[in-house]
This record gives structure tokens, sequence and C-alpha cells, in this order.
């Protein structure tokens, strides 16, 4: 379970980093922050959302971590949170962002992110 839950908050984790990253661009696109926004208030809004971030990703990493008695190595959580990530931001993107696209390319740089995971947990 230990596995599963890891997993779980990194998701969580990735789903406050990538609004906190990206949400700013849709929030101007809705109005509910303009163009003469002073960017430090983007800033402040985009570290709060980073705190929840944070509070997903540290235990996360805690739990998972074999050196804390989980069952992943250092190498093998920063894999699985790359490619945790790249999902949840083809995802964001696709939901929120109607005119952005996939194309080949991109589904063949989540084959290679797909391999990577593969080839980490080789012994």
């Amino acid at each position: 379970m230990t596995a599963f839950y890891t997993i779980l908050l990194l998701i969580i984790s990735n789903l406050f980093m990538t609004f906190a990253w990206y949400g700013h661009l849709k929030m101007q696109e809705l109005k509910w922050i303009g163009n003469t926004t002073p960017l430090i208030v983007v800033i402040l809004i985009s570290w709060g959302i980073a705190l929840l971030e944070y509070c997903c990703q540290v235990p996360a990493n805690r739990i998972g971590f074999h050196g804390n008695g989980g069952p992943f190595t250092l190498m093998q959580l920063k894999v699985i949170q790359e490619a945790v990530t790249l999902i949840v931001f083809t995802l964001f993107t696709v939901v929120f962002f109607n005119g952005e696209q996939l194309h080949w390319n991109h589904f063949a740089a989540f084959l290679c992110l797909i391999a990577a995971v593969w080839l980490v947990f080789l012994k």
C-alpha cells in the first residue's frame, strides 16, 4: 500500500504543481486576472498553490523512499514523478487549453518516458 499512497500523493502533488505553474494562463483567459495584474501578484498566487503541492510531494517522497521503509529508490521516485508530471500536464493541457493538440511526436516522447520508468526498475 505504501507504493499506492506514494503514487497517489505524487499525482495530487502534480495537479497542484501544474495549476501553480500554468493555471494563471487559464485564469487570464477566463478574465479572473488581467494582463495588467502585477507579476508579483501572480507569483504569490502560484506560491500559495505550490504550498499545497509541497504538502503532498514531501510526504510522497518521504514514505516512498526505501531509506524510510518505502518501496522506491531515490532514482525510481524521480522517474515516477517525471512520468506522473507528463501525464498530469498532458491531461491539464488537453482539458483546459482546447487549442493545444497532441501530435505523433508527443506520443513518441511518452513512449520514451514509459521506457525510462521500465529501465529505472531493472536490477
